[in-house]
């Protein structure tokens, strides 16, 4: 038999499902002085907004706003540094009780989660099982949640935003259009900044008007993520929901052409690595709490020593730890024959949203790095640091 996507599309019942305000939640499990009050999470005077709370977003505080203009615009917000890993081991939580009663799960973030129920009875009686499933995830982990169910993880994500806060929407195949065309494109996952000023500036703000479009003329426009945008607009979506699965860890080593004392050498290829293995973090999307540092001596001793530092994916935070280590495990003055790092206990998050000691000036930096090695690679920008000697023992 052929396969008729359509027919597969029309049949499949996605949710996603949202921990309301997560960050904030997780306090207000600890401090009920903080519920209905305004609150922020994030770090201090010259730091960002990682989350806020609903009270505070009414006075038009959003997240990566910086921390001084959300306090201009609401004084009495409660300003809290925010704790990674207690927010760690309450999503793996919930994570374990979706995982318990769903078939199939994909986390997508610290906070977010896709179910794929298709067949699960008839569509309704998914609906009604998926509010019981939220109830559950409510009773155990005493975190709000939101969901909505739909027929592909675009317009669920779409409707779970617009169910919030502490809601739930059915959107089946017939109301689909219904349900996206009166919505503005920046509720399209993947619309930016910069492609709404785009958009805008021909008179396209609704989503109507863009699954309108041609799709030929919105590829000429933006290029070849036109054909995928028109599609998100039309609600048309067949990615699948993947099966959850935590990366453990990730790392890199480097052995020398030649066993080599130079110090200044060592620190420029590990300042190298760090970089590296950060950009790699960011762009898909971890945080890492444990730094391990390992070396392998010309006569091939083998040691590695390793620290607990707070959840970052922040270049500086990570060479100044693995700099720390290697100046303690390095300690015979005998020729090195390869070096490695590596990053464990990962959980998902973001450098925007959950480095809360940083200014926004260093998030911005690292946002213009990244979008640099994106487009160039990840050779063509990076601490001066990293590229000392390296040239040289590469030739």
């Amino acid at each position: 038999m052929k396969f008729n996507r359509e027919r597969y599309e029309m049949e499949r019942a996605i949710v996603h499902m949202d921990l309301d305000t997560f960050f904030v939640s997780c306090e207000r499990l600890n401090n009920d002085k903080l519920k209905g009050i305004p609150v922020i999470i994030g770090g201090g005077e010259r730091g960002v907004v990682a989350s806020c709370s609903y009270e505070a977003r009414y006075y038009g505080v959003r997240s990566a706003m910086p921390i001084k203009m959300a306090l201009r615009l609401c004084p009495e917000a409660k300003v809290m540094k925010g704790d990674m890993e207690r927010y760690s081991k309450l999503s793996h939580t919930v994570t374990e009780i979706i995982e318990e009663k769903a078939p199939i799960v994909e986390k997508a973030s610290i906070d977010e989660h896709y179910l794929d129920i298709t067949g699960m009875d008839k569509f309704f009686g998914a609906y009604k099982w998926t509010g019981e499933l939220a109830a559950s995830v409510t009773k155990q982990s005493g975190l709000p949640i939101s969901f909505a169910l739909s027929v592909n993880k675009t317009v669920a994500k779409i409707g779970t935003g617009e169910a919030k806060p502490i809601g739930q929407k059915e959107i089946p195949q017939a109301l689909v259009r219904p349900f996206l065309d009166p919505l503005s494109i920046k509720k399209i996952p993947m619309v930016g900044s910069a492609t709404f000023e785009l958009l805008s500036r021909i008179g396209i703000r609704r989503i109507r008007t863009l699954a309108d479009m041609p799709m030929e003329v919105l590829q000429q426009m933006i290029g070849k993520n036109g054909t995928d945008l028109w599609k998100k607009a039309n609600g048309i979506d067949y990615t699948p929901v993947e099966p959850y699965t935590e990366r453990k860890s990730i790392s890199t080593e480097h052995t020398f052409g030649q066993d080599t004392i130079d110090l200044t050498k060592l620190r420029s290829v590990i300042s190298g690595m760090v970089e590296k293995l950060a950009y790699q973090l960011r762009s898909e999307q971890w945080l890492t709490s444990t730094v391990v540092v390992k070396i392998r001596y010309s006569n091939f001793d083998t040691e590695t020593r390793q620290c607990r530092i707070p959840y970052t994916s922040a270049d500086h935070t990570l060479s100044h730890c693995v700099m720390g280590l290697f100046e303690k495990l390095y300690n015979r003055r005998m020729r090195i024959r390869l070096i490695g790092v590596r990053l464990t206990n990962l959980v998902r998050g973001s450098l925007q949203i959950n480095i809360f000691e940083d200014t926004q000036e260093m998030v911005a930096l690292y946002q213009a790095m990244d979008r640099i090695k994106n487009r160039f690679g990840v050779d063509k920008v990076g601490r001066a640091s990293g590229f000392r000697n390296v040239a040289k023992e590469e030739h």
